[in-house]
């Protein structure tokens, strides 16, 4: 797709560094990234988006649906990620110009037939949303809190239609919101007459519209909301229907509201936390969880490991040696290769790519890159990373397959290029064919799906390869001990020490670390609402990073001090199973917090979060593993060895 032609504005921030690390980045603009000034009179563009339901999280146009056209309809041209999010913004019928109220403008006229009262019947029944954009702003309804003082909630885009029964009636009704009063906010600029627009707001209307005579469409005039006797539409008592055969006139308000908002700072409200202290509870209560395994990791290191070691490069005679028990008896094998090494090489390069995408993503969103108003930006972002990063996961592939003896390291790099993103793509066309069949927007078109095939094949597998030429031309890591030819009986372990068990265990607390974040991040993507406290989410990742490497490293200990040495791949799943409990969540709050009934919606919601809890799986499986094998061969570096 074309990248969209006109500049986006991009936040950058200012404020202080704590404002910055918490709320992430406001009130500042790039340089050469300026505002768009209107002066009185000039014409705004009105745009449309996509039509939006939380109910089947199925996008469609805003033209699938008979609302008034414009003598033209032109698509903008839409961002890598626009177009995977399903946005279809095109021009509107709607003519605003700067400072020009209006009232009651009558858009347009329209009979329905069977065929178009359905699909609105359709649509209002799925409880889905009108979005449109000015000034690459979103349309938002304000809904005003319970607390009076509070500032508004606001609610992204508005509502086709509504359903209610008329008093004294049982049967239910479809209503249409067929006139939107619009409030366009503006700051004034008090050196020019220019002004820049700060909000873009609606309350919207269900009006049975009537008039005089035959229908004018050149000059139409109607009792129910008519300029020139202040007949304003301010409630929805007598609504318009949606039937068989019913006359829709659609209408529409603006008014200019000055406004004391700055244009740096007008996302500020649509990004408005209302929910600090929830997230730092989450923080604090992650801190606990770190706290509590960093006092067991010092323990280990700085008494027990301290002791033993001191006690074991003290001994004389072999005979001392057999009475000890514990990690020290394993030196001989606790560096074998693993069964299935190959696979693990994979999985930790997959790992590494997955750890840079994510590391450079946020400390880009932390720097307001990746603001809302450039809107497809994250996704974007993350895709090109992901690309970038290959080159990262061929050279940590390749070396770990080194240490592991191995020589084809070509075999390793095709299949650490191809074999996550080969699994993601197989979901992903599967969930895209379901969207296909539903005709919605969301559904990704040849020419996309066409760039993300080339981004794949054409820069990423050619970049693992360059990592893992890399990697490989350098030196082998030598393990610190020795390996005996003839491997160790591994003794019969207590229940406890059960590999299944243990490595679930394991998975618990790392969960715990981010679940409540995981709560605001859920009800963003599928609640459609903001998410945009990266300073937040950036400190919850830095906890789940030493939450997974302390708790593999806790239970390796008390692994190897049992005296098992499989201990590469329990490492990885230690701390990777805590994937599990992700999807287990997932589950619950789909359960609990959507309203999802079609099939196709649940099977899109399942099959996103699948890929999103295997993605989570190889990143905190990539930490553990790591931290583990810098903590297996720190304590055999450290004990002397005959």
């Amino acid at each position: 797709m074309a990248p969209r032609a006109r500049s986006r504005s991009l936040l950058l921030p200012i404020c202080t560094i704590l404002t910055i690390l918490i709320h992430g980045a406001h009130s500042f603009y790039l340089p050469g990234v300026a505002p768009q000034d209107f002066v009185n009179g000039a014409e705004l563009m009105v745009k449309v988006n996509k039509l939006t339901s939380i109910k089947t999280q199925l996008p469609y146009s805003y033209y699938t649906l008979p609302f008034c056209t414009p003598s033209k309809i032109v698509d903008s041209a839409e961002n890598l990620g626009e177009v995977l999010r399903g946005d279809r913004i095109e021009n509107s019928p709607y003519a605003f110009n700067m400072g020009d109220a209006k009232m009651c403008n009558v858009l347009c006229r329209k009979t329905l037939d069977s065929k178009t009262a359905k699909a609105f019947k359709e649509k209002i029944d799925d409880e889905y949303r009108v979005n449109m954009i000015l000034d690459n702003l979103p349309l938002v309804v304000p809904i005003q809190r319970l607390d009076q003082e509070s500032p508004p909630v606001y609610q992204l885009g508005y509502h086709v239609g509504l359903k209610g029964q008329y008093s004294g009636s049982k049967e239910e009704k479809y209503f249409i919101h067929n006139h939107l009063s619009f409030i366009v906010k503006y700051h004034k600029d008090p050196q020019s007459n220019s002004a820049r627009i700060v909000g873009f707001e609606v309350k919207p209307f269900s009006v049975k519209h009537a008039y005089e005579g035959k229908w004018n469409d050149e000059k139409p005039r109607l009792t129910t909301c008519d300029p020139h006797t202040r007949h304003t539409v301010v409630n929805s008592n007598t609504p318009q229907e949606v039937e068989d055969k019913a006359e829709i006139i659609f209408t529409y308000d603006v008014e200019f509201q000055d406004s004391d908002v700055k244009w740096a700072s007008r996302w500020d409200a649509y990004l408005l936390m209302t929910d600090d202290q929830i997230h730092w509870f989450s923080i604090v209560n992650s801190l606990m969880i770190v706290l509590f395994l960093s006092g067991m990791v010092a323990m280990i290191m700085l008494r027990t490991l301290y002791r033993d070691i001191s006690k074991y490069n003290e001994l004389e005679t072999q005979e001392e040696a057999q009475e000890e028990t514990g990690w020290k008896l394993v030196h001989g094998d606790v560096f074998r290769p693993p069964s299935n090494s190959d696979l693990l090489c994979v999985y930790v390069g997959t790992g590494v790519q997955f750890f840079g995408m994510i590391l450079v993503t946020m400390i880009f969103a932390i720097l307001g890159f990746l603001s809302p108003s450039n809107r497809g930006g994250l996704m974007t972002a993350m895709l090109l990373l992901w690309v970038f990063m290959g080159i990262f996961a061929g050279y940590a592939s390749t070396r770990l397959y080194k240490m592991f003896k191995g020589s084809e390291w070509k075999k390793i790099a095709l299949r650490t290029a191809v074999m996550f993103p080969g699994v993601v793509s197989a979901i992903f066309f599967v969930l895209n064919a379901l969207i296909w069949g539903q005709k919605s927007s969301g559904a990704v078109p040849f020419g996309t799906m066409f760039a993300l095939i080339f981004l794949w094949f054409g820069i990423s597998v050619p970049l693992v390869f360059v990592g893992s030429y890399i990697g490989f031309k350098k030196p082998a890591i030598e393990d610190p001990v020795k390996t005996n030819k003839i491997p160790r009986q591994i003794p019969e372990q207590a229940w406890y020490m059960n590999p299944a068990f243990s490595i679930l265990i394991g998975g618990i607390l790392p969960f715990g670390a981010v679940f409540i974040e995981l709560f605001f991040i859920l009800t963003s993507i599928w609640l459609n609402q903001f998410y945009y406290i990266f300073g937040f989410l950036f400190l919850v990742f830095a906890i789940l990073l030493v939450t997974c490497a302390e708790i593999t490293i806790v239970l390796c200990y008390f692994q190897l001090c049992s005296e098992d040495y499989l201990w590469w791949w329990r490492s990885y799943l230690t701390s990777g199973s805590s994937a599990l409990y992700l999807f287990l969540y997932a589950t619950f709050y789909f359960f609990t917090k959507l309203e999802i009934t079609k099939l196709v919606s649940g099977a899109l919601y399942f099959g996103y979060m699948l890929i999103a809890s295997y993605a989570f799986f190889v990143l905190t499986g990539t930490i553990g593993f790591y931290a583990c094998l810098w903590f297996t061969r720190l304590i055999y570096s450290s004990v002397k060895i005959d």
